[in-house]
């Protein structure tokens, strides 16, 4: 009897003479397009592409804020006491520059900021990692911090100024107390997104204690910890403006917010909107030349960033 051909090689595994190869060639196939995924493109974008992309857009949104606002005060929307002009505004600068007061004004507020942001970290960063890992600590100190997260910067203004005076003290405390909360609840929600596998894996290869929070906890809680960074950045400022508004003092100088105080108490409101355009650009510069680039950074180490 003539035998039926069963597909079935010499050797009885199942597997076909010709389907050995086609397996191999899935399995390369696969591994090569793995490997394209993951592999880091190192194509360096043109330099006009990157302006086109990044400075135009705003570059246009703010020509476009200008030209409405120059229809506006043409149209006679509101009188010049109230809306002056943008080249009342742009005199405004040219005088405070010829004056050599341009410059005073933002340095004095933006290394107030800066230290007060600093001395927020180095007390935000710890106070984090404790309520985070203690459960006693958490419980007793956490909805404290929640509070005051919510606690508006300006209310710390009058207790400071009658427990430490009108000087820089004063000052630096009323940007501890709305940064810090900030900085602390932001790692706090960093470190309880980490997986437990990671936290159970580091204690298995012998990271405990400042190694483990060194070498796991801080690494795991970075986006979030990023964000709380962000968010304390913006309460020191705002409660530095909120504190230069309110205490005003010849020891003190004049910041940005002493500027805008002194706007409005001498009717210039092309000197309010300088003061406003000074403080939008700070904010707008320590973010684009601090934040972003850390950002940028750290959704690119974890795979994150696309790159189109």
């Amino acid at each position: 009897m003539a035998s039926t051909d069963t597909g079935v090689d010499a050797k009885g595994d199942g597997s076909s003479a010709a389907g050995e190869p086609q397996d191999t060639h899935d399995l390369a196939g696969l591994e090569a397009g793995l490997d394209a995924l993951e592999s880091v493109q190192a194509a360096r974008t043109p330099l006009r592409e990157t302006l086109v992309r990044k400075a135009l857009p705003p570059i246009t949104a703010i020509a476009l804020v200008l030209v409405v606002w120059q229809l506006l005060v043409g149209a006679g929307a509101a009188p010049d006491y109230k809306l002056p002009s943008p080249s009342a505004v742009w005199d405004e600068v040219i005088d405070a520059w010829l004056q050599g007061t341009l410059l005073d004004y933002i340095w004095t507020s933006v290394s107030r900021g800066l230290l007060g942001f600093l001395m927020a970290l180095a007390i935000g960063t710890p106070l984090g990692l404790l309520v985070a890992r203690v459960r006693f600590v958490r419980a007793a100190i956490g909805p404290i911090l929640a509070g005051l997260q919510s606690l508006p910067s300006v209310a710390w203004v009058p207790p400071a100024v009658i427990w430490l005076g009108l000087n820089d003290s004063m000052m630096y405390a009323v940007i501890l107390l709305g940064a810090v909360p900030s900085i602390a609840n932001g790692l706090v929600a960093g470190i309880d997104q980490i997986p437990p596998l990671f936290l159970r894996a580091g204690r298995t290869l012998g990271a405990t204690g400042l190694r483990e929070a060194w070498h796991i906890v801080m690494p795991g809680a970075l986006p979030g910890y990023l964000a709380g960074l962000k968010q304390g950045w913006a309460f020191s400022w705002r409660s530095l403006m909120a504190a230069e508004i309110i205490a005003s003092s010849p020891d003190l100088g004049v910041g940005l917010g002493q500027l805008l105080e002194n706007g409005r108490n001498n009717a210039s409101m092309a000197q309010v909107f300088l003061a406003i355009f000074l403080i939008l650009l700070v904010g707008i510069a320590i973010d684009l030349l601090i934040f972003s680039p850390l950002e940028r950074r750290v959704l690119r180490s974890r795979g994150l960033l696309v790159t189109r």
